[in-house]
């Protein structure tokens, strides 16, 4: 849960920071502007249609799943009513920090092996669909939901290129330094 809080709370910054979202916030934020909802409850939405497409992928959600559908779209709402405008320096720390978080709130999440996320069980059951490689899998998803969200009126800037370079390595660097639960298999 904490993991999950984190990842929230670093995609509230990115957006506060008003320097370009992440791309699924970019898709939220986009809903956001042509709807009454708020972005965290379009991250929420969209994180349970998200489900519905596992049905015939044959994806089956975790605990961790549903919580992350629930829990990282309720802290962007929580955390933006405490954010407010600041100038640019502010903005740029941020930015840096909302990407640290995002970052270092995946390696808490997925270390606990509790199940994938909404974005990621799809991208999974694509490439098994599929055969096609993860990484263009999860390349076209995040470019789709990008594009879209930017058509829809969410903010794409210099921040959503600096989270795409920097939010893989944050990730990585977390997975290793984080303790991660042990994992029974059945042989």
């Amino acid at each position: 849960m904490l993991g999950l809080w984190l990842f929230g709370t670093g995609e509230a910054l990115v957006v506060a920071s008003e320097l370009g979202n992440s791309p699924w916030t970019v898709f939220a934020e986009g809903v956001s502007e042509q709807t009454p909802l708020t972005i965290g409850i379009a991250t929420v939405i969209t994180s349970f249609v998200l489900l519905l497409i596992w049905i015939p992928l044959g994806e089956w959600p975790g605990l961790g799943t549903i919580a992350n559908a629930v829990v990282v779209g309720v802290a962007i709402d929580v955390m933006l009513m405490l954010l407010g405008s600041a100038p640019l320096g502010v903005r740029i720390a941020e930015l840096l920090a909302g990407i640290l978080l995002v970052g270092v709130g995946s390696g808490l999440y997925i270390n606990a092996a509790l199940g994938p996320g909404p974005r990621d069980g799809l991208m999974m059951g694509l490439h098994r669909r599929t055969g096609r490689p993860v990484g263009l899998i999860r390349a076209g998803i995040e470019v789709s939901a990008l594009v879209v969200g930017a058509l829809l009126g969410g903010t794409v800037g210099v921040g959503t290129v600096a989270f795409a370079l920097l939010v893989g390595p944050v990730v990585a660097f977390s997975l290793r330094v984080l303790p991660q639960r042990a994992v029974r298999r059945a042989d």
